[in-house]
């Protein structure tokens, strides 16, 4: 089932921007307020699929749904660990007493439809901190014997898949889910932004001298800058207004700052984030 991201064009000083090579900002907002992106950013994006398998391998929070599953609290239904096996398969990780194991033994050969939520909140603060979630449709079947004593490893068959992120919403289809890689920045993400913010703050707000026309603007009106994402083709930083006036998309905007070419691992993110922070100035 698709989650539809509405959105709506918003004015402000993105919308008469004049990007630089490599730079781009976002003009459309999802009905969370979440900047989408636009333009230049098309171009070049992780599919689907792929931002859908990197929340499955990532660290971010995930519970499952199960119709007709009443009486039991959201942590009871959070898997210990997930993995995705080579046919796209989910393999989810519970507490041999969870009520979803329950559920799926005595399911036994009858299909128990389930859904997976993922929910991806930023590793750092920022207004707008939730930027996506997932929702994987299928069917739970338990694989005895495998997990370690007092556990239980329970096989989620895909069906369908959506995502509705930074990037927009979109569905996913079993297939594609398979045949996707994780960023292969994923599991380093949040230790990165967290280290960007925290050690290389001046650095990231300087990165608005690559803003064009927007520079002086981004300087003096907007005193936050926070890198939010991160991934093998570039890093979004949102700009935050140093008043907080009007409405939340009055208060900020994002940039993307692109990499030449998509990187492979944090030696090379390293290499690209000197060369960015070189170019503006550092």
């Amino acid at each position: 089932m698709s989650r539809p991201g509405n959105t709506s064009h918003i004015t402000d000083s993105t919308k008469e921007a004049d990007a630089t090579d490599g730079v781009d900002a976002t003009e459309v907002r999802s009905d969370r307020g979440q900047p989408r992106p636009s333009g230049l950013e098309i171009a070049r994006m992780p599919s689907a699929a792929e931002r859908t398998r990197t929340l499955v391998q990532s660290t971010c929070s995930a519970v499952l749904l199960i119709p007709g599953l009443s009486g039991t609290y959201p942590d009871q239904l959070m898997p210990d660990a997930r993995t995705v096996g080579p046919d796209g398969e989910v393999f989810l990780v519970l507490p041999a007493d969870s009520p979803a194991v329950r559920a799926a033994t005595h399911a036994q050969d009858d299909e128990l439809a389930a859904v997976l939520e993922l929910t991806d909140v930023a590793p750092v603060s920022v207004p707008n901190r939730i930027r996506g979630r997932a929702w994987l449709h299928g069917w739970l079947t338990c694989v005895p014997g495998v997990a370690e004593a007092g556990k239980m490893l329970l096989r989620l068959e895909l069906g369908e898949a959506s995502v509705d992120d930074l990037w927009g919403a979109d569905g996913v289809e079993p297939e594609q889910f398979a045949k996707a890689l994780a960023d292969p920045l994923a599991t380093h993400e949040a230790e990165l932004l967290q280290h960007l913010h925290s050690g290389h703050g001046d650095q990231v707000r300087g990165l608005c001298t690559l803003l064009g026309e927007r520079e002086e603007a981004a300087r003096d009106a907007y005193a936050a800058a926070v890198p939010v994402a991160l991934d093998r083709f570039g890093m979004r930083v949102r700009f935050t207004r140093r008043h907080g006036g009007g409405t939340a998309a009055d208060r900020s905007f994002d940039a993307r700052f692109e990499f030449p070419q998509p990187v492979r691992d944090v030696m090379e993110l390293r290499t690209e984030m000197h060369r960015l922070f070189e170019a503006a100035g550092f």
